[in-house]
């Protein structure tokens, strides 16, 4: 009986003595948590995507300039070997003169005219001196400032690779998360989950097209269409349009930017990159460097940003619609321009 006891305490189950206890099984989750839990791994997985692209701007940055820095140590390395040549046939002629200095053989000419012009060449060889040393010495300055700007380069460019690779095992780690835990549904039960998934999408568009920001934008998309101003695919917010719309079937893969998959902001990239405007790498860049519009001025081409972390970005089509790479598993499609909780908008052009 006492062995039995500290058994029950040891598993934390108090055995009643002649009554058989089953093991306690985990409480079953319904598809409503299983669709919280899968979605919220996604919306990890697009945030660390977001540093993972970012980091490998930074990377890129760092390895052109690393690049620039090594052609200009080039450039002052060989100014400094004419520099050296230089100095030593300065040395070389003060040698055959017998190493005696310009203004102690001065004293030694008889020829008062001679000694005149020998003032003179001999203040133009110190001065021709002097401006050699210093030469020598500002060049000696710039190739150690290029040494420590490289040293310092290179140490930023071990710290984004580290972020890059660090990124890059977070996603990773919560897409193989994600598809363990959809995996262990069975086929009934993953319909179920996509027929949820698209019903929240759906009421959260319906609350979003109620709102009077939507109602002024539809307005004016209705007058733009009527008047015919809108419909010209000739501006460059249509021909981001155009080509991202062309996109449609294509698979999302984390940092791709192209031409047969995208992520979120690789799309978006390319499709302002066709429209001939640049425009930042990812979604967090996007939200803080473009100017930002109200919801009510939207107007197709304008990037949509999502949630509070700006990880996730869309292109507005018009009609509350957008078009964007939603997350692994999926394709480039059109969707509810409020099927997610908006951030805000912007417009790059």
């Amino acid at each position: 009986m006492a062995t039995a006891l500290v058994c029950a305490v040891v598993t934390g189950v108090i055995a009643t003595p002649g009554v058989a206890h089953a093991d306690p099984s985990p409480p079953q989750r319904s598809l409503e948590d299983v669709h919280r839990e899968v979605e919220d791994l996604y919306r990890k997985a697009e945030s660390a995507t977001d540093a993972y692209n970012a980091a490998s701007e930074a990377q890129s940055r760092q390895e052109k300039s690393i690049v620039e820095i090594a052609r200009s140590v080039t450039a002052a390395q060989a100014r400094m070997a004419r520099l050296k040549n230089q100095a030593g046939a300065l040395a070389r002629s003060q040698y055959r003169a017998g190493g005696m200095p310009d203004g102690a053989r001065l004293f030694f000419d008889a020829a008062p005219d001679s000694f005149l012009d020998g003032v003179s060449l001999a203040h133009k060889g110190e001065q021709a001196t002097r401006g050699l040393l210093a030469q020598v010495a500002a060049t000696q300055k710039k190739l150690d400032g290029y040494a420590k700007a490289a040293d310092e380069r290179w140490k930023k460019l071990d710290g984004e690779r580290k972020k890059k690779e660090d990124a890059k095992k977070e996603i990773e780690t919560r897409l193989k998360d994600a598809k363990r835990l959809e995996e262990r549904l069975e086929a009934k039960e993953r319909e179920r989950l996509r027929r949820i998934e698209e019903e929240r999408a759906r009421e959260a568009q319906r609350a979003w097209l109620a709102t009077e920001a939507v109602k002024t934008v539809t307005l004016k998309e209705a007058g733009a269409n009527a008047s015919g101003a809108s419909s010209a695919s000739t501006t460059e917010g249509g021909r981001a349009v155009a080509f991202a719309t062309a996109q449609i079937g294509k698979n999302y893969v984390w940092g791709a930017v192209g031409p047969d998959t995208f992520d979120c902001s690789g799309l978006t990239l390319r499709a302002w990159e066709a429209a001939g405007r640049a425009i930042p790498r990812t979604s967090q860049e996007q939200w803080r460097l473009l100017p930002k519009v109200d919801v009510k001025d939207m107007r197709p081409g304008d990037l949509v940003i999502y949630f509070k972390d700006a990880s996730h970005v869309a292109m507005y089509v018009g009609d509350g619609t957008m078009v964007h790479a939603p997350r692994p598993g999926r394709q480039v499609t059109l969707a509810g321009a409020g099927s997610m909780p908006i951030l805000g908008v912007v417009r790059p052009g």
